[in-house]
């Protein structure tokens, strides 16, 4: 091993603890010579990562076992996998090459390897993101062994379950990159129990306060709701078993996460989430009756003793997910008026819901029918095989591809199209064929004639209409959903920009020819001004669409150094009135953040505290008091964010080097334009009473107040200016005494009129 052992009694020991739980519990490690593969493969770990520590502390090793752990036992694969994850940081961060993986284990644990090694290198462009060419890299293996997105997956899991050991803008960075793309891919590839852990850890980190307090409530609620589910589950079970079914019945309240992704899309508290617990039936198929009849008798004999909410089915069994999951959801009213959502399955349907339908993946040479996976696939490889694709971009592409919703959409011949839900006629003629997308003129929706931007619904019988002259234009990327069809639209452009281009240089060049003057930077400097262009290309784009003509081409050229044509430009500024001021910059003497001491030094070094100026996010409008991050931006300015914020999480997930984390600082001198809507019963006197509240008792400062009656019933706009959210909290409380207002709440996104 060569170097000195600096590993004591205590870290061997752990080391052997975790080793001895992945051998012990080996899951389809079979065949000949498995397991001698895998302890072959610890051992290559074990002297690679010789006396190297993670940043909790513990022995490096540990990591690559758990991660082979999680890959045997959580998700189902076997040896190869798991050898893989065993060395799967081993050429990354030790000497070891891939030929030397090669030798020792084979071409394909190699391939493996190749595809969980991140690409070495730095940001040599401030525009590049390696982040998302490493992401790129490893999907890139995803039709040849989806086993390497497997191990990626379980990889992330085990750092998302250690990652209090990081600084605090590291754990945004791989807390933002999880709930934006690996907890998705989970669930795409139907790793339910993982992709929820994975939820639930990125919520913990990117708001704790709120992740606390919410398993704070469900713990204080968790003893009256296991009452509740056994309550419940009781009549269901004498049912059951006199019926003959073999099963067993399960209860638990959802996760975390998604009862704050709910108190977030319906904007109400805890309290008021209504179908917190959920029971889960899984049964063994009676002979002679297929899986679907019987959980739809199940489903019967549920809804015979609870009142059923109709809206609230969701039938996977007639039709499975794409990722091959299966189950039949409803949601009734059980006892003490509460909702409770039951999930009925077989066990069949259950191992592929709780390991994925990737863990039975198909290796090639199988003989089985295609299946949805591999068609969901096809279309991911089709967008890895366009390698001008900006990394960034793709990464937006492919996580629109991570749909959870979908429509079924049927051709004029009844062939069954699956689409994201939201999707267009345009997607649909894109989903057919590029060419019949890129000759679109309409569309017959149920037989009748529709605009491509019409947005379809499960059942619609779509037919596209085209025409020969027909071609794609920039508004459609306005009316498509799915990356099929965007990129095919985008590429479509790039191409016809392309000609453009060349046809309008091929014109100047020609006539520039024709009066025998040579193009030169002198010639542009005299053209570019006097076309009004900013640049070459926009010169020879507007010269091969026709715009500009050239017939005053000699003149312009031909004129005298002295006589310059000249365009003065305008600049207007608009702004707030003077004492409503809310600088977009600010320089850091009057910031109202500062750099947090954590971020790394080289990254400190770029991002002088003496020299940046801030920005406040439009897109999530932070306001002291609210949790925040810091991104810098290609300028060199440091924009704020809430973590929270759409932006922000896909910054994140692509840019999660230039995430740095910052604090407000008492800021009293500076405000914020912060936005409230109210409700409630109309009377006379009410808007005045609210201005006064605001203006006089609080002393803020309202930017604009609108306020609609219609029925007695009014709504209300305030934008107002604050220095700290305990400001604005303080003042909803206010609103919300005032006789009359039964509603008043923060709104989070908003763009100043």
């Amino acid at each position: 091993m060569g170097s000195k052992n600096i590993f004591d009694n205590e870290d061997i020991l752990l080391i052997k603890k975790e080793y001895d739980l992945l051998m012990d519990n080996l899951y389809r490690c079979d065949k000949e010579g498995d397991r001698d593969m895998i302890e072959r493969a610890y051992k290559v770990a074990s002297e690679a990562h010789w006396n190297m520590r993670r940043k909790s502390g513990e022995p490096y090793i540990i990591h690559p076992i758990v991660v082979a752990r999680i890959v045997n036992q959580e998700i189902g694969l076997g040896a190869k996998a798991i050898t893989a994850a065993l060395l799967h940081d081993v050429v990354e961060d030790t000497d070891a090459t891939l030929e030397d993986i090669e030798k020792e284990f084979g071409s394909k644990i190699a391939s493996l390897i190749d595809g969980l090694t991140k690409i070495s290198g730095t940001y040599n462009n401030r525009n590049s993101s390696l982040q998302a060419e490493n992401f790129r890299k490893m999907l890139l293996t995803i039709s040849d062994d989806i086993r390497v997105i497997l191990i990626k997956i379980a990889d992330r899991l085990h750092n998302m379950r250690t990652l209090d050991s990081m600084p605090e803008h590291k754990k945004m960075k791989i807390a933002g990159e999880t709930i934006y793309l690996y907890a998705p891919l989970a669930h795409r590839l139907g790793l339910y129990v993982i992709k929820s852990e994975l939820e639930d850890l990125s919520l913990k980190y990117r708001h704790p306060k709120i992740h606390n307090e919410i398993i704070k409530k469900l713990k204080s609620t968790e003893k009256k709701n296991i009452a509740l589910i056994n309550r419940f589950a009781i009549p269901i079970i004498d049912r059951l078993t006199e019926e003959g079914y073999k099963f067993d019945i399960n209860g638990r309240p959802k996760s975390a996460y998604s009862i704050w992704k709910k108190m977030q899309t319906k904007g109400v508290p805890f309290e008021e989430i209504y179908d917190i617990l959920a029971v889960r039936i899984i049964f063994e198929p009676l002979p002679g009756i297929p899986e679907k009849t019987q959980c739809w008798s199940i489903f019967s004999a549920i809804t015979e003793i609870y009142p059923l909410k109709p809206d609230r089915i969701r039938d996977w069994v007639s039709r499975p997910k794409p990722n091959g999951y299966e189950a039949l959801h409803l949601t009734v009213m059980g006892p003490e008026g509460k909702w409770v959502e039951v999930q009925i399955r077989s066990y069949r349907m259950d191992e592929i819901a709780e390991r994925g339908y990737a863990s039975h993946w198909r290796y090639k040479g199988d003989a089985d029918h295609e299946n949805e996976l591999d068609k969901w696939i096809k279309k991911i490889r089709v967008m890895l095989d366009n390698p001008l694709d900006d990394p960034v971009e793709f990464i937006d592409e492919f996580k629109m591809s991570l749909f959870s919703s979908e429509i079924m959409v049927f051709t004029p011949k009844g062939y069954l199209i699956n689409l994201p839900k939201g999707s267009t006629a345009l997607d649909f003629a894109y989903e057919i064929h590029t060419e019949i997308g890129n000759k679109a003129i309409g569309a017959k929706i149920n037989y009748r004639l529709q605009p491509l931007s019409t947005t379809l619904q499960s059942g619609y019988q779509v037919e596209i209409i085209t025409s020969d002259i027909a071609k794609p234009e920039k508004g459609w990327l306005q009316h498509v959903a799915t990356s099929k069809a965007k990129s095919a639209i985008s590429g479509a452009l790039k191409t016809e920009i392309k000609d453009r281009l060349q046809k309008g240089k091929e014109i100047l060049e020609k006539r520039l020819n024709e009066i025998g003057v040579k193009p030169g930077s002198g010639v542009f400097k005299k053209l570019l001004p006097a076309y009004e262009v900013l640049n070459k290309d926009e010169l020879y784009s507007k010269i091969g669409m026709g715009i500009i003509d050239l017939s005053d081409l000699k003149k312009i050229v031909k004129q005298n150094p002295g006589s310059k044509i000249m365009k003065y430009w305008e600049l207007k500024l608009t702004g707030s009135k003077k004492g409503e001021e809310r600088k977009e910059k600010r320089s850091a003497k009057e910031s109202p953040v500062k750099i947090d001491k954590d971020v790394p030094y080289l990254l400190r070094e770029s991002v002088s505290e003496s020299k940046t100026t801030y920005e406040i996010a439009k897109c999530c409008n932070p306001i002291p008091g609210d949790e925040v991050m810091g991104y810098i931006s290609p300028d060199e300015s440091i924009i704020i964010h809430k973590p929270k914020c759409p932006v922000a999480v896909r910054l994140m997930s692509s840019e999660g080097n230039k995430i740095i984390s910052v604090k407000w600082t008492i800021h009293k001198m500076v405000s914020f334009l912060a936005r409230i809507t109210i409700s409630g019963i109309d009377r006379i006197g009410l808007t005045n009473d609210i201005t006064k509240v605001i203006s006089y008792e609080l002393n803020v400062n309202m930017k604009r107040i609108n306020i609609t009656v219609n029925n007695r019933i009014f709504e209300g706009v305030i934008d107002l200016y604050v220095h700290h959210s305990k400001d604005l909290n303080n003042l909803i409380m206010k609103i919300s005494s005032i006789k009359g207002v039964e509603s008043v709440k923060r709104v989070e996104e908003f763009t100043e009129e």
